[in-house]
């Protein structure tokens, strides 16, 4: 686990509900590589990345739907030439992510 994302998880409330997003493989020229991961709250806060953009924007979408369902899914996101030329990035390849959510409970 990322270490800035690790040492978040150790200092989360009781039953806060977050998601961690991992990128688990990239093909062609993407922000961030495999392993990089980013902490989501339902309040908005992100704590780590996963490449920031349009990427991360729907990661973050992603994720709160992963907490309210509370099923991690894996999805693809695509920043190819057409998709991130309409966003002004200048990266081309694809990241597939694992978003899995994330509720402790501490007695």
């Amino acid at each position: 686990m990322d270490s800035k994302v690790l040492d978040e998880v150790m200092h989360l409330e009781n039953d806060e509900q977050t998601a961690i997003a991992t990128i688990i493989s990239t093909r062609g020229s993407t922000p961030r590589k495999s392993g990089s991961q980013a902490l989501f709250y339902r309040d908005g806060r992100t704590v780590g990345t996963i490449g920031g953009g349009c990427g991360e924007a729907e990661a973050k979408r992603l994720a709160l739907m992963v907490m309210e369902s509370g099923i991690p899914i894996v999805v693809e996101v695509n920043l190819t030439h057409d998709v991130a030329e309409a966003d002004g990035m200048v990266c081309g390849g694809v990241m597939e992510i694992f978003i899995e959510p994330l509720k402790l409970s501490r007695n």
